[in-house]
């Protein structure tokens, strides 16, 4: 796996599927002859070989862009438009984001990019399944390992596809020449496909070599994964026949996938990266990541760190540096996000936000690199402490009696007055801290080296919860069935007794001197946890267990109003999605989840007020991509512009 781009460049353009208008005739032979021949693919070394680019091409090309950020983090009730706007329309759903997506600049993902990514896969997976079910073989690695991981890998494409557009083209076979006529398979038709896939490779694959490996509970969660989106809301109008079945299987997959993955012991254990194969990338908790190194020799690398991140470097006294990250500020959070954490009991919003900044380019004689720079106080609407939400040189840090440079306020007494909205209404936010990469070569570098986690079994223990009250409201069992799963996620997430709940750390700890080079560290080991709770300093143990269905948590109770949920299904889905907010926050879940369950629209409404005024009902699927449309033949002719029509999703 640690080969990736080398063997990606030579094997994968091969296998490649012809779905797009740059798939010509000259696109495919210029491909073939700069590629490993295709008996080369029928070899044992030219399967494992073409297993090793199939992951680089499915879980880590991806990495290196925007499409995560685009497709499931953008246009949801988490995060908003940062303080870039190359991709703005994905948040926004405002004019110009369809079939076609308006270009701003050489960032902006283009609407074909994720179907194309995801084809190309689907390709690649069908040759390496061709390629390992014809080879005569006694081989395991073959014959169980590279065969297990092509079901895996088209599943898990067509999984994605599914989930953003619905019924898509199935193409299960190798293309050998253009192809040009494609029909749309139903949403229910897919759904079969993608779940006798990840059967087949659950059958094929042993647990070994996780979390950088598909093992057979990789296979076990996507395939729980599956059942329960076939089961969701966006699937009623033709899941009913398969639905109590499907929920009963996420239960049985899930209790056998979380009795091997136990969750890490902390939370912030999840995020403490320290060094490429570091400890906090073999977590037991972790199923599947997708692999990544500190080979420079390689490009492109997890430049997901680039993302999240506020501008810090344009704040007084501060300065760019290899341990603050180079801040592209695409996404930052909504107010949900500050409000849906319990901030006084529940850790996970302080291991997963960066808050506080340090000195590093100081001006003058007052202060000295290393003193609190800038910090972000995430306060509640009932603090009346503080009159403006940015303040300079005026809020006093208590450890050095000096003030701060630049303190932001989320609830101050002009945050929503005059047309403002609080944080929103700038550009500075707190960073969103799970792809923090302090290892990088130097402050302007983009290359990551960190993994990605694309499953790991908190993520698991919720989707038994939410298949519980699925479950509950079809008749068999009780809603408070789901609680004992939700419990212990939230449980791993209080603190515990003698905790220091101001100590902070992240990715950014993994900076190194050579890194650095001559600029001073940003990086700051504490959070703004009092001055933003106001209560006085305790290590006392907390407590976040939900006991009643009928008494939920204020966090969520609050949702549930604004969202005027009353029944008893409403509130525990509501509660499912809120939590799998807080757990999951920035993992790339979310638009997926909101869309499934028909939820994307009201909150994003509630929530997003980049959205509010664009987001439609239809928003709940992507458009097709024009490029596909424009390709796609009939009868040996063009579609016609009602063809296209008919086949693109309704009111694109």
């Amino acid at each position: 796996m640690k080969k990736y781009k080398s063997l990606y460049i030579n094997l994968m353009l091969v296998a490649s599927l012809a779905l797009s208008t740059s798939c010509d005739q000259d696109f495919l032979e210029e491909n073939y002859d700069n590629a490993y021949s295709k008996s080369y693919l029928n070899t044992e070394q030219g399967i494992l070989d073409l297993s090793v680019g199939t992951y680089y091409q499915v879980f880590a090309l991806d990495m290196n862009r925007e499409v995560p950020l685009t497709a499931n983090e953008s246009g949801t009730d988490e995060f908003r438009l940062g303080g870039d706007p190359s991709n703005r329309l994905w948040n926004s759903y405002e004019a110009g984001f369809g079939s076609f997506v308006t270009v701003s600049n050489s960032n902006t993902v283009a609407a074909e990019t994720n179907w194309n990514n995801l084809y190309i896969g689907i390709g690649n997976a069908n040759q390496l399944i061709q390629s390992a079910t014809n080879i005569v073989s006694t081989n395991d690695a073959i014959k169980k390992v590279a065969l297990g991981e092509g079901y895996f890998m088209r599943a898990y494409n067509y999984l994605k596809l599914v989930r953003q557009y619905g019924g898509v083209p199935l193409k299960l076979t190798v293309s050998n020449t253009v192809e040009l006529e494609y029909t749309r398979a139903t949403p229910q038709e897919v759904y079969t496909q993608i779940i006798d896939d990840f059967n087949q490779a659950y059958n094929l694959l042993a647990n070994t070599g996780g979390p950088n490996k598909i093992t057979k509970d990789a296979a076990a969660h996507y395939l729980a994964k599956a059942y329960l989106s076939r089961a969701s809301e966006i699937n009623d109008s033709w899941n009913s026949a398969t639905k109590a079945a499907d929920l009963q299987q996420v239960v049985t997959l899930a209790d056998d996938v979380i009795s091997r993955h136990p969750l890490a012991p902390n939370f912030v254990n999840l995020w403490d990266f320290k060094a490429a194969n570091g400890a906090n990338e073999k977590l037991s908790e972790l199923i599947l990541s997708a692999d990544f190194n500190s080979n420079q020799s390689t490009t492109g690398g997890n430049q997901q760190h680039l993302y999240f991140i506020s501008t810090y470097d344009q704040l007084p006294q501060m300065i760019r540096n290899t341990a603050g990250g180079r801040p592209f500020s695409r996404l930052a959070p909504t107010y949900f996000t500050f409000n849906v954490f319990d901030k006084v009991n529940d850790s996970r919003f302080w291991k997963s936000f960066q808050t506080k900044g340090a000195v590093n380019n100081r001006s003058g004689n007052y202060y000295v690199n290393g003193d609190l720079g800038f910090m972000y106080i995430i306060n509640t609407p009932s603090d009346t402490r503080f009159s403006l939400t940015r303040n300079d040189n005026t809020i006093v840090y208590s450890k050095t009696g000096k003030t701060i440079p630049t303190v932001f306020v989320a609830y101050a007494g002009d945050s929503f007055i005059n047309n403002r909205n609080g944080l929103s209404s700038d550009v500075r936010f707190p960073s969103l801290s799970k792809y923090m990469d302090g290892s990088r070569l130097d402050f302007n570098a983009t290359k990551g080296s960190r993994d990605i986690i694309l499953a790991r079994s908190a993520d698991t223990y919720l989707f038994a919860a939410e298949a519980k009250v699925r479950l509950a409201q079809l008749g068999t069992g009780a809603f408070n069935d789901a609680l004992s799963y939700i419990n212990t996620v939230r449980n791993r997430a209080t603190y515990k007794s003698g905790e220091d709940r101001a100590a902070y750390t992240d990715g950014s700890a993994a900076w190194t001197a050579a890194g650095q080079g001559t600029r001073a560290v940003s990086f700051m080991p504490e959070n703004s946890y009092y001055e933003s709770n106001n209560i006085p300093v305790t290590t006392a143990a907390t407590s976040l267990n939900i006991t009643s269905i009928s008494s939920l948590p204020a966090e969520d109770e609050a949702v549930i109003t604004k969202l005027g949920y009353t029944s008893n299904y409403d509130r525990m889905l509501c509660l499912i999605l809120n939590e799998r907010a807080r757990e999951l926050c920035g993992e790339f879940h979310r638009w997926e989840d909101l869309s499934r369950t028909l939820t994307l629209v009201e909150r994003a409404k509630a929530y997003n007020i980049d959205a509010e005024p664009n987001i439609k009902d239809f928003h709940v699927l992507r458009a097709l991509p024009q490029q596909f449309l424009d390709a796609v033949f009939k009868d040996g002719r063009p579609l016609t512009a009602a063809e296209k029509t008919e086949m693109q999703n309704p009111f694109y």
